[in-house]
């Protein structure tokens, strides 16, 4: 069993990472494995280089050591460019030239228009302009990102499922959340694109996430097949929330687990504000 807890040095580590910490470590105990670390570090504009030190440094104040050297994705954009060029080669991106304005625009214009589960769907623009104007486009450097064209890629892969290990088994329909980007316009790669090339390249067996991500796994599992990369266990466990219910965020400035610990606070006292650990016993019999 390999799991990896990935974080993004872009603010200090709160309950809710340590909480996916704490589930990433004991999935990989509970299967006698490794537990991986990564940073997920492609937006440089918001990454802080302090925080790597400062995330590593929580982690070992909660006992959580990691196996292996830390991976940083920042290192690997020669990768994930290898790894879009090989959906490129089997036509399932294309270039994208619309503006955030320009699709939210379209959309308004659009009676009913389809949402998923992360928002409104791109309506497909770009997807209907012909070959020869992307490649002028291209040529005339216009600031393009990549999308997958998700129904030819919903085509070449077929009916696909995924296992999650407190879900069960689920069918993939990612035309649900439309043509996803792979490349950002400002950055050569998407969270999607570099966490599944990640995962492969890591031998992860099991992914544990928030189940805010579990829509996400969808265009994964696609991705995984196009790429031909092994295929995860899944275990996308509950959310850390404040008093109100709302999800514990960085950007909202939710309280840090260095500021915790400068007021005094245990490792046990932490562990007491956290949900329970899913249980994983049963759930990974017979899992390596």
């Amino acid at each position: 069993m390999r799991t990896r807890f990935a974080p993004s040095p872009t603010g200090p580590m709160h309950l809710g990472h340590a909480y996916a910490a704490l589930v990433a470590r004991e999935a990989a105990d509970h299967g006698n494995g490794v537990f991986l670390l990564r940073f997920e570090d492609i937006d440089r504009s918001r990454v802080r280089p302090g925080y790597y030190n400062l995330i590593e440094e929580d982690l070992q104040w909660m006992g959580l050591e990691w196996q292996e050297e830390p991976m940083r994705q920042s290192d690997r954009l020669e990768v994930y460019s290898n790894a879009l060029t090989a959906l490129r080669e089997q036509g399932l991106v294309y270039p994208c030239f619309c503006t955030r304005r320009a699709i939210a625009d379209e959309i308004s214009r659009i009676t009913n228009a389809p949402h998923g589960p992360e928002g409104p769907v791109y309506p497909g623009t770009c997807r209907k302009i012909s070959a020869d104007e992307r490649t002028e486009r291209i040529a005339m450097k216009t600031p393009h990102s990549w999308r997958l064209n998700c129904a030819k890629a919903a085509e070449a892969c077929g009916q696909l499922t995924f296992r999650d290990l407190l879900h069960g088994v689920i069918p993939v329909c990612a035309e649900k959340l439309g043509d996803v980007i792979l490349a950002r316009r400002d950055i050569a790669t998407s969270y999607h694109l570099a966490v599944v090339t990640d995962d492969a390249e890591q031998q992860i067996t099991l992914v544990t996430r928030g189940e805010d991500l579990l829509s996400s796994t969808h265009i994964h599992r696609v991705l995984q097949h196009l790429l031909g990369y092994p295929e995860p266990l899944y275990l996308h466990h509950e959310l850390v929330c404040d008093e109100k219910g709302n999800r514990l965020a960085t950007r909202d400035k939710a309280r840090s687990l260095a500021s915790l610990r400068a007021s005094g606070c245990s490792r046990t006292q932490i562990l007491e504000k956290l949900p329970p650990l899913p249980a994983l016993a049963g759930n990974l019999a017979g899992e390596t």
